[in-house]
């Protein structure tokens, strides 16, 4: 038996490609130094592997404007609160959805209990799926930002991005993509009208904990919440208003930039693996996301099928619904997700998620929130077809 069975891949995504670790290490123990901050060789070459990065995660999601506006952030949850702070004030009309992990809902809950914005939930079908006409008629006149979960963290199920894209930009909304589950999963391209994107590292772009970001569209400005050194304009009193200097405060995490900008690269050699004919850092990024979709679906599909089979098991929503991500989550009946998490691990060395999974909403939606919510089963691109096999083993062993 191996040591572990590594199904929790919606947290974060375990192991990294190879080059990862190896540019990580490497360009640290070389370029170790503050970037930005001085005239040396070294501090120069740091920033333009920084610059190089955010010019590459800026084509990876169709961004066509200044790569300068592709600011790096802690993760997702840091992203999301400084797209908000930058652009919510008194008085205005916020909507989120009942789908949202807390990095949304418990700051869109601080938003309207601390500085007076108006907050409405949209909530998801059965099959966990938003109408985006629900999503028009909670619109008011003071509505400012529609918050999106692309994917469900807890169910999987995709959002319909272009419906709910086009409602916003009738209205003049700012449309805020929270891609967490789904960078570096399904292809994303910022000019279907998305205002800010948001991500994080440490999931499907393949990167590192401890690094994340958010794009914001040319001619969308953000008030700063946090001010302090940039390396530039030094005798200013105040905050630069230049991207990406504005929103980036202090000194970034150069090691966590050189994991993304290897995992770009990795990107870019796996597409063309599978797409010879591409000719441009997304053609060939595209490419490898829809390899990695086909592959991390082809698991979940086994997975979901295998559930199906056994009694008392009730998985939330369906993989044959819409489109959908590579997360399975159930739940067992006269037991919690606790308990069967707990087995999984100790008993056959298999890793999942139980409990809320950060998303209380989803659960409110499915009625397993007194239960103490689902085991969550996330496969990913580096799975096995092996270690499939042993957790449907220890599925069939367990819930026998």
């Amino acid at each position: 038996m191996k040591d572990s069975y590594y199904f929790d891949n919606a947290a974060t995504t375990w192991p990294k490609p190879e080059p990862v670790y190896t540019f990580m290490d490497s360009f640290f123990r070389s370029h170790g130094v503050n970037p930005g901050r001085s005239g040396s060789m070294q501090a120069v070459e740091a920033e333009q592997m920084i610059f190089s990065t955010r010019r590459m995660i800026a084509e990876f999601f169709g961004h066509r404007g200044d790569p300068n506006r592709v600011i790096f952030t802690l993760n997702a949850t840091d992203s999301l609160n400084i797209a908000l702070r930058g652009l919510l004030g008194e008085g205005d009309h916020l909507i989120v959805s009942q789908l949202d992990h807390n990095a949304v809902r418990r700051t869109a809950n601080h938003f309207e209990r601390d500085f007076g914005v108006a907050v409405t939930v949209v909530a998801p079908c059965d099959k966990g799926y938003l109408d985006p006409d629900q999503i028009k008629s909670a619109m008011t006149d003071d509505t400012r930002v529609i918050v999106l979960n692309h994917a469900s963290n807890v169910t999987g199920t995709v959002q319909d991005l272009d419906a709910i894209s086009s409602i916003a930009k009738a209205r003049g909304v700012a449309l805020v993509v929270d891609t967490a589950q789904t960078a570096g999963v399904l292809p994303i391209d910022m000019s279907c009208g998305i205002d800010i994107l948001t991500f994080t590292g440490h999931k499907g772009l393949f990167g590192p904990m401890g690094i994340g970001g958010l794009i914001v569209r040319e001619g969308l400005a953000l008030k700063p919440m946090r001010f302090g050194g940039t390396g530039v304009d030094s005798a200013s009193p105040f905050q630069p208003d230049t991207f990406p200097h504005a929103l980036e405060a202090g000194t970034l995490s150069m090691s966590g930039v050189a994991g993304l900008n290897a995992a770009q690269k990795w990107f870019v050699e796996l597409g063309k693996n599978h797409n010879a004919k591409a000719d441009s850092h997304q053609q060939y990024c595209t490419a490898a996301i829809h390899h990695i979709h086909e592959t991390e679906m082809q698991h979940a599909n086994r997975i979901w099928s295998h559930l199906a089979t056994l009694e008392k098991v009730k998985t939330l929503g369906s993989l044959s619904d819409g489109e959908h991500i590579a997360v399975v989550s159930f739940t067992v009946e006269d037991m919690t997700a606790q308990q069967i998490a707990e087995m999984l691990d100790a008993d056959y060395h298999v890793c999942v998620r139980a409990g809320l999974q950060c998303a209380p909403g989803v659960h409110q939606v499915f009625g397993t929130t007194e239960a103490g919510g689902a085991v969550r089963v996330s496969p990913g691109y580096f799975t096995e077809s092996t270690e499939v096999d042993h957790l449907l083993s220890a599925l069939s062993e367990l819930l026998s």
